[in-house]
């Protein structure tokens, strides 16, 4: 009896000063050391991040090489069946606009990345540029949910449109869409966040 009891006791000291700490960082907030931030989201009409990632051939690339062009950029991974899903819509975008002020700028997450990636776009006949992104910092830096996320981003760096999960990007409403973005003149103004 005397062991359950101070077991008992334990357990009620140890609750006790849970509260008591809990209790003092809500009351102390940033003065405890902790920085308690909340980052905005990433939302239509917001600058986009910028990054700079490898390709498949071990170039550093960055979004902010591609200001003046309207961007897709495309998080995803080869373990993810919508993603999988979208690729050859996005391919057909692809090779609609590339000759025009367009890049695709697919961000893979995997871990292991070019030994996945590059096996990965050779078997679909993917021809739009990957970039390595093996500690998915983009995840926190676009604050997204899952894979596949996508972003289009216009001439200047600024968000347009966010669309979550898998999409057709192949559709004649899509490509009307980015034939009017891309008929609007660059006027070079604010940038990458």
């Amino acid at each position: 009896m005397g062991e359950i009891s101070t077991k008992i006791k334990t357990g009620i000291l140890f609750f006790i000063i849970s509260i008591g700490i809990g209790t003092l960082f809500f009351l102390t907030g940033n003065n405890t050391g902790f920085k308690f931030t909340r980052q905005p989201p990433i939302t239509k009409g917001t600058k986009a991040p910028d990054f700079s990632f490898p390709d498949l051939d071990g170039e550093n690339v960055s979004l902010s090489d591609f200001r003046g062009k309207i961007i897709l950029l495309n998080i995803w991974a080869t373990w993810c069946r919508p993603c999988l899903e979208e690729m050859p819509s996005i391919e057909r975008l692809y090779n609609r606009f590339k000759k025009k002020d367009f890049v695709v700028l697919a961000v893979s997450i995997d871990t292991q990345g070019k030994k996945v990636v590059d096996p990965f776009m050779n078997i679909h006949k993917l021809s739009f540029k990957a970039l390595l992104d093996k500690k998915g910092s983009i995840q926190n830096l676009y604050r997204t949910t899952g894979v596949p996320e996508s972003f289009i981003i216009d001439k200047n760096g600024i968000i347009l449109q966010k669309i979550i999960g898998a999409y057709d990007w192949s559709s004649p409403k899509i490509f009307q869409y980015f034939k009017n973005q891309l008929e609007k003149p660059y006027i070079q103004k604010g940038g990458y966040g």
